[in-house]
C-alpha cells in the first residue's frame, strides 16, 4: 500500500470515535491497514492517540 489511503480498502465502514459512516477524505494507515473516520477530525484525534501510545510503548 503506497499513496493516498483508498476507501476501497477501509478495515471499517463506520468512525470508532462517532458510530457515523467513514469518509473518503477522513482515511488513515495504522499497522498497515487503512482506517477510516467520518471526518478528518476524528481521523486526527486517532493519529494523536495512538502516536501517543506507540511514543509511550517506544520508550520502555
Amino acid at each position: 500500500m503506497t499513496g493516498q489511503p483508498d476507501l476501497a480498502d477501509c478495515v471499517n465502514d463506520v468512525c470508532p470515535w462517532s458510530g457515523k459512516p467513514v469518509a473518503a477524505n477522513s482515511l488513515t494507515r495504522y499497522r498497515g491497514k487503512v482506517v477510516g473516520f467520518c471526518n478528518p477530525a476524528c481521523r486526527d484525534k486517532f493519529d494523536r492517540a495512538v502516536g501517543d501510545f506507540d511514543a509511550a510503548i517506544d520508550r520502555n
